[in-house]
């Protein structure tokens, strides 16, 4: 077995500014009055007046600054493609400079004020009225946060043990290290007025319908609890897992060495899952991790960013290729045969010839897909997902969505969040009557 660098995974992808870097790094920003990083952040962030308070030894209110538009901002500060978003619309970004590092910086004030417990917000007087939150993931936090502030009660219904969605069970554990998604969600419900309901399951232990009934208003937030399947032979073999399933019980295991790691995984998939998987894998010992994908790099979901860390980890990143069959040996998965891909005269397809890569472990990072079992989500769908309309308010006036769950919805805790900001501001106006 390849050295086990279990250390790694409990280390800090970005380890925190101190106060002279950050001060420092804040100095390197122009201020721009129509400052297009603030365009390209989906929460609407003012970038450039948090950073000048982080120039002016302000960070109470800097944190206050980004937390008026992003409740959950210290998480986002961690896994926010910021590479993609505010740094790359950052004017300093050119071939002769580099971008404020505007996500760092972030996660600095956030961090200040989380540590010393301050709630940057107080409860506006109490109304009476009653909102149930389903999903306590980030639209659900932001929803629940943003109502709690103007004086509704809320109680938030999750299917899990423990609260923050993908933020706690789905995101690589060198990311969100120190247990830092609960302790958010703590810091979260620390404003009052929000009750956390768990293990209740949409669909089984709690209903619509049930909740329209009993409540003023509902947020919707359940994210995507399907995977896509791979359409091959083979993948209900042994050895086949979804990447979503294995991060979740890595970032859940309390004893790494318990985990049962491959000498050799071929991850199957190009987004920040992907990345996620095979980076953790190959920390947890793999000999040999291979992520594939079946388009070039350049059309990969991951940043550049992601696949840069994938290679300087060890992983090997094999594209134009796609899954033909998992291949077994007596039911355990021995390899996996792929379709060399080729664009000819603009049409994307197979070249005609095949590749097999020996492994014992797959990892499906394909995407997830709306679950409606049971059709325990009665509204109008759009493409597979909850349809929704600016606000955020679905086919009945008396129920929201966001996040993944929705239409449109982006796989990025940042856009979780403004939907779910979007859609208190939403039920606030509507409950006022």
């Amino acid at each position: 077995m390849a050295n086990r660098n279990f250390e790694q995974l409990q280390q800090d992808l970005h380890p925190p500014l101190s106060r002279h870097e950050a001060s420092v790094e804040s100095d390197r920003c122009y201020f721009c009055f129509d400052a297009p990083c603030v365009t390209a952040c989906p929460t609407g962030i003012d970038i450039p007046l948090f950073i000048r308070q982080i120039g002016t030894d302000n960070p109470k209110g800097s944190a206050r600054t980004i937390f008026n538009e992003n409740i959950l901002g210290g998480m986002c500060a961690r896994v926010c493609p910021t590479e993609t978003l505010c740094e790359q619309a950052c004017v300093r970004n050119t071939a002769e400079d580099n971008p404020v590092r505007i996500g760092e910086l972030q996660r600095y004030s956030t961090d200040h004020l989380m540590a010393t417990g301050e709630q940057p917000f107080k409860r506006a007087a109490v109304t009476g009225k009653k909102v149930a939150v389903v999903g306590a993931g980030p639209a659900g936090l932001a929803c629940a946060h943003r109502l709690a502030m103007y004086g509704h009660d809320v109680d938030i219904y999750d299917a899990n043990e423990k609260a923050g969605g993908l933020n706690e069970y789905g995101i690589a554990a060198y990311k969100t290290v120190d247990e830092f998604a609960q302790a958010e969600v703590e810091y979260i419900l620390g404003i009052g007025g929000i009750t956390l309901k768990q293990n209740q399951i949409l669909g089984a232990d709690i209903s619509l319908s049930g909740l329209k009934n009993d409540y003023d208003a509902v947020f919707v937030g359940i994210g995507l609890g399907a995977v896509n399947s791979l359409g091959v032979d083979g993948e209900d073999e042994e050895g086949v897992v979804d990447a979503v399933d294995f991060i979740s019980q890595l970032r859940q295991c309390e004893d790494y060495a318990t985990l049962d790691v491959a000498k050799r995984t071929v991850v199957i998939g190009g987004g920040m899952t992907a990345v996620d998987a095979a980076v953790q894998t190959k920390m947890l010992g793999g000999e040999e991790v291979t992520l594939v994908y079946r388009r070039g790099e350049e059309r990969m979901n991951a940043s550049q960013f992601e696949q840069d860390l994938a290679k300087v980890n060890g992983v090997v990143l094999r594209t134009w290729l796609q899954p033909l069959r998992i291949l077994s040996n007596d039911g355990a998965v021995s390899g996996v045969e792929f379709a060399k891909m080729s664009v000819v005269d603009g049409v994307y397809g197979p070249s005609g010839e095949t590749v097999t890569l020996p492994c014992e472990r797959v990892l499906s990072a394909i995407g997830q897909a709306f679950d409606n079992a049971d059709d325990a989500v009665q509204l109008a769908l759009e493409n597979g997902r909850i349809s929704v309309n600016h606000e955020r308010q679905t086919s009945d006036e008396k129920v929201w969505a966001g996040g993944d769950c929705i239409a449109g919805g982006e796989d990025l805790t940042v856009a979780a969040v403004q939907d779910g900001k979007l859609a208190a501001e939403s039920i606030h106006t509507a409950l006022k009557g």
